[in-house]
């Protein structure tokens, strides 16, 4: 997993409250047996109509927010279902971070397991973001969100931080013990368990 410290990008303005994970990802795409590739799915029916073409009024087929890094959001962003594949399906796009007033808890989980960085800031600062289309730094060590104009500040559990600073997922902090998983599986194998019983 990719480290995060600092990103700078402008955003790609998603003004829509209450997205849930069945619109970042239709349910149609999730047979798919890897964790890449879902990028091309990310938002498919909001980007595409049913003959498969792009909608023009649909803010990710406006070339003018190509490579952006940042997505920004409103209210309950990633409720509904518990898929991790709407998480997978930013990350795959490009996205390396999202900024919403607030999310649904399974989602904002999620995020951290995947390199995404879900940023809440105050409603008001959010708003102050779809007014101004600058460029946006997020310092995640200093846990802001820098604009020309404006800092703002943001909370993040301390061990989630880390695991993103040195971009380590699940398996990547689990191999930081390998030391000791090994010791323990030597001492296994030179002890067995006995099975007698003894009273």
């Amino acid at each position: 997993m990719e480290p995060f410290a600092i990103l700078r990008s402008k955003a790609t303005p998603l003004d829509r409250v209450n997205v849930d994970t069945d619109q970042i990802v239709p349910k149609q795409f999730l047979k798919l047996i890897h964790r890449t590739g879902f990028g091309k799915y990310l938002f498919y029916d909001w980007r595409f109509d049913s003959d498969g073409k792009p909608r023009k009024d649909f803010v990710l087929n406006d070339k003018k927010y190509a490579g952006r890094k940042i997505l920004l959001a409103r209210d309950n962003f990633g409720s509904g279902s518990s898929r991790e594949h709407a998480a997978w399906a930013i990350e795959d796009y490009g996205f390396r971070a999202v900024i919403a007033p607030s999310f649904a808890d399974i989602f904002y989980n999620n995020c951290f397991k995947n390199g995404l960085l879900p940023v809440r800031l105050a409603v008001e600062d959010v708003d102050y973001l779809f007014k101004n289309d600058v460029e946006i730094t997020i310092d995640l060590s200093k846990q802001t969100v820098s604009i020309p104009s404006k800092t703002m500040h943001f909370e993040v559990d301390e061990f989630r931080k880390k695991l993103l600073l040195e971009g380590l997922d699940s398996i990547g902090l689990t191999m930081q013990l390998e030391k000791e998983i090994s010791r323990y599986e030597r001492e296994k194998q030179m002890f067995p368990p006995s099975d007698k019983i003894f009273i």
